[in-house]
């Protein structure tokens, strides 16, 4: 399945239904009158967060979307029936603006939550609403009006909690892949990870949290450079911000100062993100090397910073304990 996380579409809202001129002309009805009835309400447009969906793929192929029109007055005073609402599903953790204006319209984070989008038009008036004193037979009616049109962008913000980021072939792949069950691509080259990646991680209690796993950043990154800059947008959302350093490269140190310098020229306050850093492949780095590394990170960063190994996960127990600690305590503040 493709990853498509911007897509455009055009909305259309139903046309209310036209009134009608109708009069009453039953037996012993000796001043029946006028009887046409109103129109119905255009169907309108909604969008639907749904967490079926993990991609905008629906929408690279499908970008016109129209709701039912509202039906047409009835004789003896009957409204027309109202047009159906066209409901769009799309991914939790989609932003909503219009793509002329871009003026924000809403976000959907909440399975099955709501956002209108175009409003149907309104039904057209029956000729029973011209009836007067000076006009006891009116013979005209009103068509019904048009939905509104509206060009969207639709934009997907991965929701995870946990945001596994770090320069390409450090890990990230094969750590998700050995917390979770997702099976991202693995391979001993760089950009092997072309789109983020969703595990889901238990914690002892049971309770499922979501990590993701963003394609790896390089030098630029905030600036278009490399494949980052597309998903840097996906750890937005996120709790914690898991740095995962590759230990056995000519120079970590210069690995986490590359990283950190991106997110600082990202913004969108990630610099401010709790964060964890995790040196990985500690299998294959001699013990003296990898001690004198965590000291000269340790300098840089008040941080914690774990050894680890995804491939043999030594370390992980830890690393997770860490974690769901953290989880927690942010949990216990949003609820003072």
């Amino acid at each position: 399945m493709q990853f498509i996380d911007l897509a455009e579409i055009e909305v259309v809202a139903g046309k209310g239904g036209d009134g009608i001129v109708a009069f009453r002309r039953e037996k012993y009805v000796p001043a029946g009158g006028p009887a046409g009835g109103n129109g119905g309400w255009g169907g309108s447009v909604v969008l639907v967060a749904s967490n079926r969906l993990q991609t905008l793929l629906d929408f690279r192929y499908g970008r016109v979307f129209k709701a039912e029109d509202g039906k047409k007055g009835g004789p003896n005073n009957c409204t027309g029936a109202k047009g159906s609402d066209r409901l769009i599903e799309v991914p939790c953790g989609t932003l909503v603006s219009d793509a002329d204006t871009g003026e924000f319209i809403g976000d959907l984070t909440v399975d099955g939550e709501t956002l209108g989008v175009a409003q149907g038009g309104k039904g057209g008036l029956g000729n029973k609403h011209f009836l007067s004193n000076r006009n006891r037979a009116p013979e005209h009616a009103l068509p019904g009006l048009e939905g509104e049109t509206r060009r969207l962008r639709l934009e997907l913000k991965l929701i995870a909690e946990v945001g596994i980021i770090g320069l390409p072939n450090a890990g990230k792949s094969t750590l998700i892949s050995s917390l979770s069950s997702a099976k991202p691509k693995v391979a001993n080259y760089p950009f092997t990870t072309l789109v983020p990646n969703l595990g889901v991680v238990r914690k002892p209690t049971g309770d499922g949290t979501v990590f993701a796993d963003i394609p790896g950043l390089i030098s630029g990154a905030s600036q278009g450079v490399g494949l980052g800059h597309d998903f840097l947008r996906h750890i937005e959302r996120t709790r914690i911000l898991l740095h995962l350093i590759d230990a056995t490269t000519d120079d970590p140190i210069a690995d986490y100062r590359t990283i950190q310098q991106e997110l600082e020229a990202y913004g969108h306050g990630l610099p401010s993100r709790p964060q964890i850093i995790a040196l990985n492949k500690i299998d294959a780095v001699d013990s003296d090397v990898l001690q004198l590394v965590t000291l000269e990170l340790q300098k840089l960063t008040p941080v914690p910073i774990f050894q680890v190994s995804a491939v043999t996960r030594q370390g992980l127990d830890a690393l997770l304990q860490k974690i769901w600690s953290v989880l927690d305590a942010q949990e216990v503040s949003t609820l003072r």
